[in-house]
């Protein structure tokens, strides 16, 4: 009787010794957690004034998470920011590197968006052969790891960037791989509604070039590309050009029906693009001597 209620007091013991083991376990890791998160806002609250510190800080951060937590995922993006302020480019692309092999630690989404607010901030970079670089690092790195989503809206992203600093030979390979991209969507709908912002860089392309040859045969084809629900900004750029690539041919009619329908669709955006769209309208409509007055519609009234 003795021998057995000694065995359960050992028992109980290893139980209590292993509820206590696991007791110190959680506290370390909390306090760990407390402590890094101490550090993060430390090195944030350096930002501002000192962001040379605030990196190396943001870095002990990294260091001193033996167990690479999404406290390193957020400094090592924070990393990439301040470089990017700075315009420490180098710097920039070897945080960002760091940044992407880190992708695997936080959910998918959170890095998606991580991921796409940091290449709108990078954006505002005047130098281009930077920012060709920063997306080909990004393009490698979700097309390794099958992320084709992203790697669309990449993509795009790019597109829209060589289009706006005029690298039309680049963008023309871009559009290349995105139109193959199209072909690969599943569903109907994605596909159409992809193919639409596709054809609005390309359309506006040939817009920047006045290259109307290319230009009509591309815009009715977008027109008459079914299944898709485009944001109505889309539509409306589309239709801007419509309309310009009809006042090149003096079709003054057909160019006031598409600034009409160019203005609806920024002003559903909300897009500050509505006003210059209903000079053009006015424009047309003068040209057209048309006796309607652009200003008795719904839509226009303020």
């Amino acid at each position: 009787m003795i021998i057995k209620l000694l065995k359960i007091s050992i028992v109980e013991d290893e139980e209590d010794y292993d509820f206590d083991f696991e007791y110190d376990e959680d506290n370390e890791e909390e306090e760990q957690n407390v402590d890094l998160e101490n550090k993060y806002y430390n090195a944030k609250a350096l930002k501002e004034d000192s962001p040379e510190d605030a990196i190396k800080e943001f870095q002990n951060v990294i260091d001193s998470d033996t167990e690479q937590s999404d406290w390193s995922f957020k400094a090592c993006k924070q990393m990439v920011k301040v470089s990017l302020k700075i315009k420490d480019y180098e710097g920039a692309i070897k945080y960002y590197k760091n940044l992407l092999s880190l992708l695997n630690i936080v959910p998918k989404s959170y890095s998606e968006k991580s991921i796409n607010n940091i290449l709108d901030y990078a954006s505002n970079s005047d130098s281009i052969d930077f920012l060709e670089q920063f997306y080909e690092i990004t393009l490698n790195k979700l097309e390794e790891t099958k992320n084709d989503r992203l790697w669309l809206k990449t993509n795009l992203k790019l597109a829209k960037l060589l289009l706006d600093n005029g690298e039309y030979d680049k963008l023309n390979k871009v559009l290349v791989q995105l139109h193959k991209a199209c072909e690969k969507e599943n569903s109907s709908e994605g596909q159409g509604t992809l193919l639409v912002e596709v054809f609005a860089i390309e359309i506006q392309m040939y817009t920047e070039m006045k290259n109307t040859k290319k230009l009509k045969p591309l815009y009715q084809q977008c027109l008459n590309v079914k299944s898709a629900i485009p944001h109505p900004r889309i539509m409306g750029i589309i239709r801007e050009c419509g309309g310009k690539m009809h006042m090149i041919e003096g079709k003054w009619q057909d160019a006031q029906t598409d600034f009409f329908e160019a203005f609806k669709n920024f002003d559903e955006a909300g897009s500050p693009q509505r006003i210059q769209c209903l000079k053009y309208l006015v424009l047309a409509n003068m040209l057209s001597e048309s006796q309607i007055n652009p200003f008795d519609s719904q839509e226009t009234k303020p």
